[in-house]
């Protein structure tokens, strides 16, 4: 199938085995030792990342119908809806979880293991995105809802501390693009600090649906200093970018599609204003290799984006997106990387240091986690 932009296909020739594309690996990275390293998640869905177990049990407690008979198989339908190739299909999936997330008990528990199963697997920080919209049919109010998150994820952080493997976890509030702006999500993320909101995120379906219809809900979160990423580049292309950017954006969820204001030039590239812009303000990419090749961006890992972007000198960062639906971990995407372009432990190294510097943590706690978490724990893989 290959990927379905043209450009996108013609980057991916180009990166097989350049002769300046040779990196020395000194270490070997098993997935034991991709599993051991620090590492940093901006872009991973609350209602994406959800135990299969615990989407069974819930809704077995609330007589909500699911499309499979026990955890395993429910697993594995998850997976295979997601495998459809649209951004739509993939976001039907979502019917279920958040069903199963509609009181302050149920979507504490979600939270709460949403940093067990990361802080398992080596995450040191993360960004749980979720739309407070979404989980109010029980009857929470948005704050309720938040309020509940952020317990979750304290009580996360505490048994992730006990387990050994500490973790610092915060929230993002989403909005969706395509329902109206809402001031009073914009406002959870203005005064959502007690509940650990460090900031906005806007999600949903992409096409036709452009960042620019909440422009006053970004205009009011600049006004009051509140970090925004927004989804671009996954479903809609340049144009998605370039809207997200207008409106402030520090981050661009996904951003892979930004391959396509970038051109073969004799033997270089030849990059257009988005891309350029994106690439000289370090704008980090939150790229999610298996999600995106889900969602039709392209049909391997080994000609996703992620190559060449990282290549020209943009700030890419290495994420899951939904890891229920892509039956996936942060230590897998990274193996699929390391296996598909010959990335080396220093290449992880950086690609983490970059996703810590893009969180929305303030700089000194962000420059204390790369100093006494991440460096540290790469420099004792590399002695290893």
């Amino acid at each position: 199938m290959g990927c379905r932009h043209g450009l996108a296909t013609r980057a991916r020739e180009k990166m097989v085995s350049p002769p300046d594309f040779e990196p020395e690996i000194t270490v070997s990275l098993s997935p034991e030792t991709i599993a051991a390293l620090p590492k940093v998640v901006l872009h991973d869905h609350l209602d994406g990342g959800l135990r299969a177990s615990t989407v069974f049990e819930i809704a077995q407690e609330i007589g909500h119908p699911l499309p499979a008979d026990d955890p395993d198989a429910l697993a594995t339908w998850f997976y295979a809806s997601a495998e459809s190739g649209t951004l739509v299909e993939y976001l039907e999936t979502f019917v279920h979880t958040i069903a199963v997330m509609q009181t302050a008990a149920h979507l504490e528990r979600v939270a709460r293991e949403w940093v067990v199963d990361l802080a398992a697997d080596g995450v040191v920080y993360g960004e749980a995105r979720w739309a407070p919209e979404q989980h109010t049919a029980g009857g929470l109010t948005l704050r309720q809802a938040v309020a509940a998150v952020g317990a979750g994820l304290r009580a996360g952080m505490a048994d992730a501390a006990a387990s050994g493997t500490p973790m610092v976890a915060r929230q993002l509030v989403t909005s969706l693009r395509h329902t109206p702006p809402s001031r009073e999500v914009a406002d959870l993320a203005r005064f959502g600090a007690d509940d650990l909101v460090v900031g906005f995120d806007l999600a949903g379906p992409e096409d036709g649906f452009p960042a620019g219809g909440h422009h006053e809900t970004f205009a009011y979160l600049a006004d009051h200093l509140v970090p925004v990423t927004i989804h671009a580049g996954e479903a809609a292309g340049v144009a998605s970018i370039a809207g997200a950017i207008a409106e402030r954006a520090l981050r661009l969820g996904h951003g892979a599609r930004l391959v396509e204001d970038i051109a073969p030039d004799g033997d270089g590239w030849s990059l257009g204003p988005v891309a350029t812009w994106v690439r000289d303000r370090r704008i980090p990419l939150e790229l999610s290799p298996t999600s995106n090749l889900q969602t039709g961006v392209c049909a391997t890992v080994a000609e996703h984006p992620f190559g060449l972007l990282e290549r020209l000198g943009f700030v890419v960062t290495v994420n899951c997106d939904n890891r229920l639906m892509s039956r996936t971990s942060p230590s897998r995407e990274m193996g699929l990387l390391v296996d598909a372009f010959g990335y080396d432990l220093a290449d992880l190294r950086r690609f983490t240091v970059d996703a810590a510097r893009a969180g929305f943590l303030p700089h000194p706690e962000r420059e204390r986690l790369v100093a006494d978490v991440i460096e540290p724990g790469y420099a004792a893989a590399s002695e290893g």
